[in-house]
């Protein structure tokens, strides 16, 4: 079997952590610290957290949405797929690196979604993009942890709580959906999202979609249409 390879580092900014990109012949892999956030060749979830999503936005006429984590553009490539010529996708990144791996090593993986018309980088925390977005989207996608609360960034546990799910449904058009991404289930997290006033399903994919591997959740989250 081939060894793993590290291509590069990068510190997460206003954090101790630190990014590695590894790489064994096709397959890439982020960890942070003994953590792996993602691998190239585990995609399933990722796209359902965009396909799941336009399911509940699919009649909204020109769609904005907001993509929260960049990761290896497996949420942003199935969001292209599905979304019309008149959709913007914001992708908030926090780290620099990563952008830059798309665009480099993992160039191959990402097959040119950054350069797409509706696509726009936010280079920056994703909670600042939420806050500044009063009713701007139609969709915000969350993968930028293994689940609700701050894994990669302490602060991002201000996502999760109260003041950020509120923010998330004061950023979001009537009827829009607030999707994140899990490792695995947390009730509690359910029950804070059906207290903001969302109305709520924990779906249950599969890291590989159809051809199985481990169990995560995505929480669809529906702000009232009126």
């Amino acid at each position: 079997m081939l060894p793993w390879i590290q291509l590069d580092s990068a510190t997460i900014p206003g954090e101790n952590g630190e990014l590695r990109l590894k790489q064994r012949g096709s397959e890439f892999s982020i960890m942070l610290g003994a953590n792996e956030l993602m691998n190239s060749r585990l995609s399933g979830s990722e796209e359902a957290l965009a396909t799941l999503s336009w399911e509940r936005i699919k009649a909204h006429p020109k769609p904005r949405i907001l993509i929260g984590g960049l990761g290896m553009g497996f949420t942003l490539r199935a969001a292209l797929a599905v979304l019309p010529e008149d959709a913007g996708v914001t992708v908030a990144e926090l780290v620099p690196a990563v952008v830059a791996w798309a665009r480099g090593p993992m160039a191959e993986v990402f097959k040119g979604c950054l350069d797409d018309p509706r696509v726009d980088i936010h280079q920056g925390d994703v909670g600042e993009a939420i806050r500044a977005g009063k009713a701007a989207f139609d969709a915000i996608l969350l993968d930028v942890d293994n689940g609700p609360d701050g894994l990669t960034r302490k602060s991002n546990d201000r996502l999760y709580d109260f003041g950020g799910l509120r923010a998330a449904r004061d950023a979001l058009r009537p009827g829009g959906v607030l999707a994140v991404w899990s490792s695995g289930p947390d009730p509690d997290f359910t029950r804070r999202l059906k207290d903001s006033g969302f109305s709520v399903d924990a779906v249950n994919t599969r890291a590989n979609g159809k051809r199985g591997g481990a169990r995560h959740v995505i929480w669809l989250a529906v702000k009232p249409a009126r």
